[in-house]
C-alpha cells in the first residue's frame, strides 16, 4: 500500500464509496500506550451488540495492528454480526498457546514468529511488511570507528581485553530479534555470542540504553520513530528492513477450529478489514491520523512509522499466496531460524500453513475497485493491485562509486568459491557455492545495496600475475552471479596478495579467498 495521499476521484467517488466503506473516519480514543511490539501492558477493546458472533483477537501494540483496535472498524464488524474483542499479549508463546487452547480465535503476528511458534492455525491474510521501520543501528557516537559490521572484530577484541564486553540491545520476540538473527546467520565475522545480549521489552528501552554513555551498547535494533531519531542524531543505520525486503511480514492467523467450523466468519472479517485498507490506499492521511491517535504520537512520528510500513491489499495478499511468494518467504525465514537454533527442521509442507480460500471475496472487491478507477487513475489501480511494489528502480552507479560506497559487511559464504589451481575456472563445487550465494544476495534490496566481489590470492608467484589472477577470478564470480538473474550492481575487484588474513602464513592456500561485501548505494 502506498503511504502517499491521493486525491479522491470525483467521477468515481460515489460509486466506490460503498466498496471503500465510506463515511466518517472515527478514531478510537482509547489508544495503546506504546507504538511498538513489545511492552507489558494489556488492553482489550470491543463492541458487543446482541446476538453477535464473538471473535477474540490477540496482538500487541504495533502500529500496523491499529485498525483492529479501531472503534470505527469494530463498529462496521458489529453491523455484520461480528463482535471483535482485541487484546494485547506480548508473549509470543502465550499468544500462540491461546490460539491452541481456544482462548483466541485469531492472532496477528510476524511470519517468523508463526514459523517459530507453530500454532494450531493457518495464515488466512497478510497485513504488512516493514520497509525500513525496523533497523540495526551502530553506536558511532560512542565508537566513532564503528561505521560498518567490518569494524566490529577489532572493537570486540579491544573491549574484551579491557574486561568490558560490548552489548547488543533489542526487544525480545519481535522483528528486532529476528533482524539480529539475520545478522548472525548471514554476515561473516558477526556472532551474537560475542556480545552481551540485552533483551528489553520495547525498542524505546534499547534506544535509551544506546544513548547512555555509561552503557557499552555497540548495536541496538530499533523500530520507528527511534530509527529516524537515531539517523538524525548521527548514528549509523547499517541495515534496515528496507534493505532486506519481505524479511518482516505480519500475518493474520485463524485457529484450525475457526477455519473448520466457521469459515464464513473469517470471510466476513477479512472482507471488512481489506475494505478499510483499500480506503487507506486512496487516502493514507486517514491512516496516519489513526496511527497518531492510536499510539499517542505526533503527526511527524506517525508519518515516520507509516513510511516504514507497506500494507497488503487483498489482491496482493491473494497473489502472494497463489504465486509461491509466501511459500518462499516461509522457507527463507525457516532457514534463518534453523541456522540460529530456534527451530530444528524446515517445515516439511510449507504450502499447508496458509490458505487463500477466505480472501476470495475481499480480493474480488479490490479487483472491482481496480477496474472502476483504472481509466481515471491508473497509478491508484496499480497500487491497489500491488503491482508497483515489484518494480525495481536499481540506481545507475559506476564501479568506482560502488567501491567507494559505505560498507555494510561481508556475507557469510556457505562453502568455498573454488577455482582450478592457478586459473580463473570455477570448479563444480565453486559453482554450487555460488548458486547458494545467489539465493542469499536475492534476499537484499538492489535499490539500496550493491555487491563488491573482492578476490585475494596467496603470496606465491609474482605480484603482477597474482593481481591479474585475483581480478579475473572476481570477474568470473560477477559474471556468474549476473547470469543467474541478480539485478544488483555487482563489481569485481582484485587485490592480489596485498591484503592477507592476519595470523595466517601469506603463502597459505587459505589466503586464496573471495569476499562478498554488501555496500550502500542509496
Amino acid at each position: 500500500m502506498t503511504k502517499t495521499n491521493y486525491p479522491a476521484l470525483l467521477g468515481t467517488l460515489a460509486i466506490t464509496a460503498g466498496l471503500l466503506g465510506g463515511g466518517a473516519w472515527y478514531i478510537n480514543k482509547t489508544a495503546p500506550n506504546l507504538l511498538g511490539r513489545g511492552g507489558t501492558s494489556s488492553q482489550q477493546t470491543g463492541i458487543t451488540p446482541r446476538n453477535a458472533t464473538q471473535i477474540t483477537l490477540l496482538g500487541d501494540t504495533f502500529s500496523g495492528y491499529s485498525t483492529f483496535r479501531n472503534e470505527a472498524f469494530q463498529t462496521v464488524l458489529a453491523d455484520t454480526g461480528l463482535t471483535l474483542t482485541y487484546g494485547d499479549e506480548f508473549d509470543q508463546t502465550a499468544r500462540a498457546e491461546a490460539l491452541n487452547q481456544g482462548n483466541a480465535d485469531i492472532i496477528v503476528t510476524t511470519l517468523d514468529q508463526y514459523v517459530q511458534q507453530q500454532p494450531q492455525g493457518k495464515i488466512v491474510g497478510l497485513i504488512d511488511r516493514t520497509i525500513g521501520a525496523d533497523a540495526v543501528v551502530l553506536n558511532t557516537l560512542k565508537y566513532p570507528e564503528l561505521t560498518s559490521l567490518l569494524e566490529l572484530e577489532p572493537l570486540l577484541q579491544q573491549a574484551q581485553s579491557q574486561g568490558q564486553p560490548l552489548k547488543i540491545a533489542f526487544a525480545g520476540d519481535t522483528p528486532s530479534e529476528y533482524l539480529a538473527l539475520v545478522l548472525d546467520t548471514k554476515f561473516d565475522a558477526f556472532n551474537l555470542t560475542d556480545f552481551e545480549l540485552v533483551r528489553v521489552a520495547d525498542a524505546s528501552e534499547a534506544w535509551s540504553l544506546m544513548q547512555d554513555p555509561q552503557e557499552n551498547v555497540a548495536i541496538a535494533v530499533l523500530w520507528e520513530p527511534f530509527v529516524t531519531q537515531a539517523r538524525q542524531q548521527g548514528y549509523t543505520v547499517v541495515l534496515s528492513s528496507n534493505d532486506a525486503p519481505n524479511s518482516i511480514v505480519d500475518v493474520i492467523v485463524a485457529s484450525d477450529q475457526l477455519v473448520q467450523s466457521r469459515p464464513e466468519v473469517i470471510n466476513t472479517f477479512l472482507k471488512n478489514y481489506y475494505r478499510r485498507i483499500d480506503a487507506n490506499v486512496r487516502d493514507a492521511s486517514q491512516l496516519q491520523t489513526q496511527i497518531a491517535e492510536d499510539g499517542a504520537l505526533s503527526p511527524a512520528d506517525a508519518g515516520a512509522v507509516l513510511q516504514g510500513i507497506d500494507f497488503f491489499t487483498a489482491a496482493e495478499a491473494q497473489a502472494w499466496m497463489t504465486d509461491g511468494t509466501l511459500q518462499r518467504r516461509i522457507e527463507a525465514i525457516a532457514a534463518v531460524l534453523v541456522l540460529s537454533g530456534r527451530i530444528n527442521d524446515l517445515p516439511s509442507s510449507p504450502e499447508t500453513l496458509f490458505t487463500e480460500a477466505h480472501l476470495q471475496e475481499a480480493a474480488q472487491n479490490t479487483q472491482t475497485l481496480i477496474e472502476l478507477v483504472r481509466s481515471d487513475n491508473p497509478d491508484l489501480a496499480e497500487r491497489l493491485a500491488g503491482s508497483t511494489e515489484q518494480t525495481l528502480v536499481v540506481p545507475q552507479v559506476t564501479a568506482a562509486e560502488v567501491q567507494a560506497a559505505p560498507d555494510i559487511g561481508n556475507l557469510n559464504v556457505q562453502g568455498q568459491v573454488e577455482f582450478g589451481t592457478g586459473s580463473a575456472q570455477l570448479t563444480a563445487a565453486g559453482q554450487q557455492t555460488l548458486q547458494g550465494l545467489k539465493q542469499e544476495i536475492q534476499e537484499f534490496n538492489p535499490e539500496t545495496l550493491a555487491v563488491r566481489v573482492i578476490g585475494h590470492t596467496s603470496r606465491t608467484g609474482s605480484a603482477d600475475l597474482n593481481q591479474q589472477l585475483s581480478q579475473e577470478r572476481a570477474q568470473v564470480v560477477v559474471d556468474y552471479l549476473r547470469s543467474q538473474g541478480l539485478q544488483h550492481n555487482i563489481v569485481a575487484e582484485g587485490k592480489g596478495f596485498y591484503l592477507p588474513l592476519s595470523g595466517v602464513d601469506p603463502a597459505d592456500p587459505q589466503q586464496q579467498r573471495t569476499e562478498i561485501r554488501l555496500v550502500r548505494v542509496n
